[in-house]
């Protein structure tokens, strides 16, 4: 309970930090073509379905059409732009999906509230493709829920032009010399992770002073101007473009970005960062939960693909 409670403070203090903060997005983001509503396992044109909800820049789209030629199922795909953002859509219903691809500790809040389908692996051949080492995790140790899609890690990432020498410390994302230039991740959870890790705390803490104390550290950074705008997907384009000098993102997504401008680095901070596990999921309401395992399947098999 009281850790329950701590992470309930800790999400609404950060909420409200980044519901007013500076930048152009809306928070609440979903983009894509729509889910079908049908209850049965077609569309009204007797087309069969599935709705998809993953992250931006997460598959090339060509994979989506391949899998509708080899399958002759319809793929609605959305994105989402948090964790958090998800959940709410999932929790007020206006989100219909059947897969989804949330982050390890939303996936265990969700199996907790029982939204989880349990998964029929033997229409899931390929989870065999999937590596030892991300089974049997934290968030679901009995291998009942989910199939890793990816993992990764987040860091800061820089123009190596904009700022004096290399940034080894979570310190930049707070530091007043760098103010209007810095992008905070917009989510609730990451963002008080590079906070704690700052204060030299356990990402995982459960002790509310310390997790106010992280929440400060984020808010008068924002008071101060250091934060050119809270960021999710919209990072690319802006670090990118060199629009701004520092970022914290994920490791992952810095390869991408680093395509299209070489003068970006990334690090992950001397004080440590996370590890994280995306995976892929069958909501307890899909309506498509057969089509919904042959996603799955076919994304196992093609995981080293974007």
């Amino acid at each position: 309970m009281k850790k329950a409670l701590a992470l309930t403070c800790a999400m609404t203090m950060a909420a409200s930090l980044f519901l007013t903060g500076c930048g152009g997005s809306d928070y609440t983001t979903m983009s894509g073509n729509g889910s079908d509503n049908n209850s049965g396992s077609s569309n009204g044109s007797g087309k069969r379905v599935v709705n998809v909800c993953s992250w931006g820049e997460y598959i090339d789209e060509d994979l989506i059409y391949k899998f509708e030629d080899e399958t002759g199922i319809k793929v609605n795909y959305q994105t989402a732009e948090s964790n958090e953002a998800l959940y709410s859509l999932l929790k007020t219903g206006a989100g219909d999906y059947d897969v989804i691809v949330p982050s390890d500790y939303m996936i265990a809040r969700l199996i907790d509230e029982g939204m989880l389908a349990e998964l029929n692996y033997d229409n899931i051949p390929n989870y065999e493709k999937i590596g030892e080492q991300y089974k049997s995790l934290s968030f679901d140790p009995e291998n009942k829920y989910t199939v890793p899609y990816t993992w990764g890690t987040l860091g800061i990432i820089y123009n190596s032009t904009m700022v004096d020498g290399d940034i080894d410390s979570w310190d930049a994302m707070f530091d007043e010399k760098y103010a209007g230039n810095v992008l905070m991740i917009r989510n609730s959870r990451d963002a008080l992770a590079a906070a704690l890790l700052d204060l030299g705390y356990d990402i995982n803490t459960t002790d509310e002073a310390q997790i106010r104390e992280a929440y400060e550290l984020l808010a008068d950074a924002k008071s101060k101007g250091v934060y050119q705008s809270f960021v999710m997907d919209e990072v690319f384009g802006k670090m990118e473009g060199s629009n701004a000098a520092i970022a914290m993102y994920y490791a992952g997504d810095y390869l991408t970005m680093l395509d299209n401008n070489p003068d970006l680095k990334f690090v992950v901070p001397k004080e440590g960062s996370n590890w994280f596990v995306d995976a892929m999921c069958v909501l307890k309401t899909a309506q498509h939960k057969e089509e919904a395992e042959a996603w799955i399947n076919f994304r196992a098999s093609r995981l080293g693909e974007a």
